[in-house]
C-alpha cells in the first residue's frame, strides 16, 4: 500500500531529470482520462511540446516524480495539472495547485473540458468559477477563474 503523500514530500522546479517519469504520467494521465477522444496518437514527446515555455513545478514522493503543474506566466493561465493514477486523491494536485498560484497570483484562468467532469468538480471544489463556455478540438471546455 501507498503511503499518503503529505506537504512534507515536496514541490521543486522542473529539472531534465524528471522529464522521463513526467512524460510518461502526462501520456498515460490523458489516455485514461480523455475516454471520449481517439487517444493512439498521443506519444511521450507530447509533454514536451505541451509545457514549452511554461513554468513546471513537480510533486515528488520519496524523491520520485508523481505529478507536475504548469502554467504560462504571461497570461496568468494553468495549462496542465496531471498526477499518476496511484497517487490521486491524496492532495497532491491541491498542493501543487496551491503552490503554483502562490507563485502565479490572483486571478488566473484554466480551461477544463466539459467532459472532463472529476476536474471540474476538483476546480470547482478549489473554488474557481466558470467565466465562460468555448469550444476547441478537443470539444467543448469551460473558461475557469480565481480571484
Amino acid at each position: 500500500m501507498l503511503r499518503p503523500w503529505s506537504s512534507s514530500d515536496g514541490i521543486c522546479k522542473y529539472d531534465s531529470i524528471y522529464a522521463k517519469e513526467l512524460r510518461r504520467i502526462y501520456l498515460e494521465s490523458r489516455q485514461q482520462t480523455f475516454h471520449w477522444f481517439d487517444t493512439s496518437a498521443y506519444e511521450l514527446d507530447d509533454f514536451d511540446q505541451a509545457t514549452q515555455n511554461e513554468v513546471i513545478r513537480v510533486a515528488l514522493v520519496a524523491g520520485k516524480s508523481v505529478g507536475f503543474i504548469s502554467w504560462y506566466e504571461p497570461e496568468n493561465f494553468i495549462h496542465n495539472l496531471f498526477i499518476d493514477k496511484n497517487y490521486r486523491n491524496q492532495g497532491i494536485g491541491k498542493a501543487l495547485l496551491n503552490h503554483c498560484l502562490a507563485e502565479l497570483g490572483r486571478p488566473s484562468r484554466l480551461k477544463c473540458l466539459q467532459e472532463n467532469v472529476k476536474a471540474l468538480g476538483f476546480y470547482q471544489s478549489q473554488g474557481w468559477q466558470i467565466e465562460a463556455e468555448g469550444k476547441s478540438d478537443n470539444g467543448l471546455y469551460y473558461w475557469m477563474r480565481i480571484d
